[in-house]
């Protein structure tokens, strides 16, 4: 799972890599809409694997963010509206998620994010943010290793 969700600058939501074509990745966005789209090497594409939050000694992997905000929630939605949610509440909310977040350099746009792809991956059904994919998840890659 870590490997095939992926966030693209510039575009909002999550999206799920479907397939590699010889020059772009075929990805489907984790809404409710499904829609396949090309994703080439020009885009800025990133696996939530590779993301990690600031604290105050080392970065925390996302999905180790994610899991704690899981567990904060009891695998429900995240129970603060990250669109109208102060800056002081948004950071209050966010300690209890990463006590030893560095305030300094993650900043409020960060956490709304954070909240925001949460959201997406429950209403996707993706709550298993520690485990790796099984050999029956992502059976359209062609390549899985």
């Amino acid at each position: 799972m870590q490997q095939t969700i992926l966030a693209i600058a510039g575009k909002p939501g999550l999206y799920k890599l479907v397939s590699r074509g010889s020059n772009n990745l075929i990805v489907e966005a984790l809404d409710a809409t499904h829609k396949r789209m090309p994703a080439f090497a020009t885009d800025r594409i990133t696996s939530l694997a590779d993301i990690a939050m600031f604290t105050e000694t080392d970065d925390v992997p996302l999905m180790d963010v994610l899991d704690n905000l899981k567990t904060l929630e009891q695998g429900k939605k995240a129970s603060i509206n990250e669109k109208k949610a102060s800056g002081d509440e948004l950071r209050d909310y966010f300690t209890k998620v990463l006590p030893e977040w560095d305030r300094e350099r993650v900043h409020n746009s960060d956490i709304k994010k954070l909240i925001s792809w949460y959201n997406i991956l429950v209403e996707a059904g993706v709550t298993d943010f520690k485990e790796e994919m099984s050999p029956t998840e992502g059976d359209n890659i062609d390549d899985r290793k």
